[in-house]
């Protein structure tokens, strides 16, 4: 069955998990220390996923004749109300406290963006991003606004599903 509904932010919550290996081991020292398997006060979540077509022009065509799939890149962006370091600690990892000897294991981890309609209980949207790496983290204290953290982010590779219970 075609996933048809229709969805607003409200509908919409964030986990993280983290996979197998060091990095992996990195970032659930982090998701533990902060209780962070369920994402909370977030806004301004984005997801971009971008395929590097490269067209084939002939001499005195002025339409391409082929198209060729090139790499492909995701990335995104999350802005956070609730500061207290763990996105930060999610990018640096042993970093984040104090300046590490030698060289430190970046964390990655796995987001899982779930969008389900309270109306529609059961028909749910899923996007899981792997292996994901915090390329960047800005801290903005606005004169007259919400403090944030925004990170952005790289992920190795992403699924999607539709499902209906």
């Amino acid at each position: 069955m075609a996933n048809t509904s229709i969805y607003t932010g409200a509908d919409g919550s964030i986990t993280l998990s983290a996979p197998q290996g060091g990095q992996g081991d990195a970032a659930n020292a982090v998701l533990e220390e902060y209780e962070l398997i369920s994402v909370g006060r977030v806004q301004n979540v984005r997801v971009e996923i971008h395929s590097d077509v490269k067209a084939f022009h002939e001499v005195g065509q002025r339409y391409a004749t082929q198209l060729r799939p090139g790499n492909i890149t995701i990335r995104g962006t999350i802005g956070r109300a609730f500061i207290n370091g763990a996105l930060l600690k999610l990018m640096l990892g042993e970093a984040a406290t104090s300046r590490p000897a030698s060289s430190w294991t970046q964390p990655s981890f796995n987001i899982t963006l779930l969008l389900e309609n309270a109306a529609q209980p059961g028909i749910r949207s899923t996007v899981t991003l792997y292996e994901v790496m915090v390329e960047e983290w800005i801290y903005a204290i606005p004169e007259d606004d919400f403090v944030t953290e925004n990170i952005t982010f790289q992920a190795l590779y992403t699924s999607m599903s539709d499902e209906a219970e």
